[in-house]
């Protein structure tokens, strides 16, 4: 639910104006790629969220460790 509130109060007629924008200004060959692009993109991201998650996990592991041999 909380990725709807990503578009705000848009409806159908709204979300369908601006994908015949879209579709206008890039044209149908372009919009492929385009998408593509942005997939890339969004897992690009996705990947370096989970390795600073990682990273994050690894530090409170390796502090609880020194704590413990304390």
């Amino acid at each position: 639910m909380n990725h709807l509130m990503l578009l705000g109060n848009l409806g159908t007629g709204e979300i369908i104006l601006i994908a015949l924008i879209v579709l206008l200004l890039f044209g149908g060959k372009k919009i492929p790629e385009l998408m593509r692009g942005i997939g890339k993109g969004v897992k690009s991201f996705k990947d370096g969220l989970n390795d600073v998650e990682n990273e994050i996990k690894k530090d409170e592991t390796k502090e609880e460790k020194q704590d413990l041999s304390r």
